[in-house]
Order: C-alpha cells, then sequence, then structure tokens
C-alpha cells in the first residue's frame, strides 16, 4: 500500500506552496535546493515544511491539494495551525472572522 501526502511550504516571502508527493523528505530536498528551475518556491527558498497530511489514494490526495489551493491565506493558517475550530468559521464565512 502506498502513502501520498498533501503538504505545505511557507517560503521566504511568507508566501505558502502546497502540493502533493508519495515522498515528502525528497519532495521536500529538491524544493530547498531549487532543483526544479520552474517551480513558485525556487526563487523564494529557504523554505519550511508547515504542513503534511497522508492519504491512501493519490486521487484523494490531489483532491485535498486542489481545496487547499483555492483557500485563502487565512484559512490555509487555521490548518496549519490546527485551529479546526476557526477552519470552520472562515469555510463559513463567519463575520468575526473578516478582517477590517
Amino acid at each position: 500500500m502506498y502513502s501520498y501526502f498533501v503538504y505545505i511550504l511557507k517560503c521566504n516571502d511568507g508566501s505558502y506552496y502546497t502540493g502533493v508527493t508519495n515522498n515528502v523528505e525528497k519532495r521536500f530536498y529538491e524544493h530547498q535546493e531549487g532543483l526544479i528551475k520552474d517551480c513558485y518556491t525556487h526563487n523564494r527558498r529557504p523554505l519550511d515544511l508547515v504542513f503534511i497530511e497522508e492519504f491512501y489514494d493519490v486521487n484523494d490526495a490531489i483532491r485535498r491539494e486542489k481545496q487547499i489551493k483555492g483557500w485563502v491565506r487565512r484559512k490555509k493558517e487555521a490548518l496549519i495551525a490546527k485551529d479546526f475550530g476557526k477552519l470552520v468559521l472562515l469555510s463559513k464565512g463567519h463575520p468575526s472572522t473578516s478582517s477590517g
């Protein structure tokens, strides 16, 4: 049985990159070393690995990656912090979580 991982990297400029892989250590090394010249993270190093979620079905992992990529920054940060209450509020567009 294979494992697939959705991961989030925090870039040096404060932005986030979300990806999917079957080998987190190898993929993080590739990002950190800048081995993939066209990758979003290449000019945003050094990087921090801030989130990993495991899946046993590659399609589930890809769906989750796409879901997270569609989220606003605050929602990603709630996920990274494991603040599931805030994540639910942000998902519902609760007024107490709006900036202003």
